[in-house]
């Protein structure tokens, strides 16, 4: 049987590529991506696609879509985007945990978290931290299934924003090549999808971690 997935952040990098690799896997027969706007194009989708537009500030509890097999979250913003440290918590965190808690609440079993390389709610790095306040309040609902990605640096083919810190990274990545530890190097934006999307699918019970050394680069 075809299943229904629901996808938290669609106009990420991340998300984008999760979108796009459910629509085009015949084990899925149903996607329902909410977003802020309405994604650009999306008729061209298809009509396995699904978007409805919502005020995440003000998310709708009671809508018929929170129900899926399974649901990936790919939310998240950048310091220098959200403006402060209380609105960037507030994506990366609170918009996260508040939407597995409805996804949870109406039924949906699996749950596939995008996190961050390090993520621990006890960490003095502010971003981390939150990363692991999600992780931990996300493993709290009690998914029958859970996987969290923590992927290092993402590297794409282009990026919306333009990321100072990111590139930077990026480039000392590439310069120094091996002698980067594995868990450090950068991962494409498809592996970390493909490995939500997989993880989704399969919705193996339990909790898992995927770091970010083994998910490879292509």
């Amino acid at each position: 049987m075809k299943k229904t997935l629901l996808v938290l952040g669609a106009t990420g990098q991340v998300g984008a590529q999760v979108l796009r690799l459910a629509l085009a896997d015949d084990r899925v027969g149903r996607v329902v991506a909410p977003t802020r706007r309405p994604l650009s194009a999306r008729e061209a989708f298809g009509p396995r696609l699904e978007n409805p537009v919502v005020d995440f500030e003000s998310l709708p509890g009671q809508a018929d879509w929170w129900r899926a097999d399974a649901a990936i979250c790919a939310l998240g913003t950048t310091m220098r985007l959200a403006g402060s440290r209380e609105a960037f918590a507030r994506v990366d965190r609170d918009y996260v945990v508040e939407s597995a808690r409805r996804a949870r609440a109406a039924g949906t079993p699996a749950f596939g978290l995008n996190s961050s390389l390090g993520a621990d709610p006890a960490s003095r790095n502010f971003y981390l931290r939150i990363k692991g306040e999600a992780e931990r309040d996300v493993a709290g609902l009690g998914f029958e299934s859970l996987t969290i990605v923590r992927p290092s640096l993402l590297e794409a083919a282009r990026r919306p924003d333009f990321r100072p810190g990111e590139a930077a990274g990026l480039l000392v990545a590439r310069l120094l090549g091996p002698l980067v530890p594995r868990r450090y190097r950068p991962v494409r934006t498809e592996a970390v999808a493909r490995a939500l999307l997989e993880a989704a699918l399969r919705a193996e019970p339990g909790t898992r971690f995927i770091e970010s050394g083994s998910l490879g680069r292509g």
